[in-house]
């Protein structure tokens, strides 16, 4: 949790949060592919944990989290891969999975082990804030941020609700809808930027349909404190996952052209 706070401490242009999904194309790739996004820049690594049934995720990170399942990615793979990753890094590492993964494995079981392996936060997808009592319970045990997601469909009230229980940083939700790359990004994902500045002090990260160089600098340009990119830099995984030679310089070239678009001062 510490790891998160330190990245968005006394920041004037957002985080770069880089999705990938853990196991896919397999753990030796996907390792490859980890240090690829953090060598280039990303402040923050989310891995998906793969799930039969990722009910918010769209085509390109169903068939990730397929490859990662067809591989034979468990959480213990994932545990792994962060274990990996952590001896050679300190950038934080957020999990996003869902809740039967987790209730599969043990509540108390799955923060303890995330710990061990050195999660930062972690993001139940399809969790309700009026449901996370016994979670928020292995998360301060655990010293693991409850991350939250907040849409544009949220109320004030339901969103100062989630923001005084979440740690680390408030995901919202751009898009009303799965993941996957859109040609813009909506007013009202902004506007929700700034509703939710104006009720708390958490920070803000917008994710779902960001992909390129361009939206990214619309999110700093209208506040955001972090972006979050998934189906871009998956889809390039998908297209290049057989050529790891190929992929690595792909990832990591498209992750600095994030960055240096990423690099414009929060407004005043």
């Amino acid at each position: 949790m510490e790891r998160i706070a330190k990245v968005f401490k006394k920041r004037t242009t957002p985080a770069l949060i880089g999705f990938t999904v853990a196991g896919d194309p397999d753990r030796k790739t996907c390792i490859r592919i980890a240090r690829a996004l953090i060598g280039a820049g990303t402040d923050i690594l989310e891995l998906g944990v793969p799930f039969s049934d990722p009910v918010a995720d769209g085509p390109v990170i169903q068939r990730a989290g397929e490859r990662a399942l067809a591989a034979g990615t468990t959480p213990d793979t994932v545990f792994a891969i962060v274990r990996e990753l952590r001896s050679q890094s300190e950038v934080p590492i957020v999990l996003l999975t869902y809740f039967n993964t987790v209730y599969r494995r043990g509540i108390e079981t799955f923060y303890r082990d995330a710990a061990g392996a050195g999660v930062d936060g972690i993001l139940i997808a399809d969790m309700p804030v009026e449901e996370s009592a016994e979670v928020l319970k292995a998360a301060r045990k655990n010293w693991i941020a409850p991350i939250f997601l907040v849409t544009r469909t949220t109320s004030d009230e339901r969103l100062a609700k989630i923001a005084k229980k979440g740690r680390g940083f408030l995901y919202l939700v751009s898009v009303l809808g799965v993941t996957g790359v859109r040609t813009g990004i909506p007013q009202e994902a902004f506007d929700l930027i700034r509703r939710t500045k104006a009720i708390t002090d958490l920070p803000v990260a917008l994710g779902f349909g960001i992909s390129t160089p361009e939206q990214v600098r619309a999110c700093a340009e209208n506040g955001a404190d972090g972006v979050i990119v998934g189906s871009a830099i998956v889809d390039i995984i998908e297209r290049t996952c057989k050529n790891p030679d190929l992929m690595e310089p792909a990832l990591a070239g498209f992750v600095s052209l994030l960055k240096q678009a990423a690099a414009v001062p929060h407004p005043p």
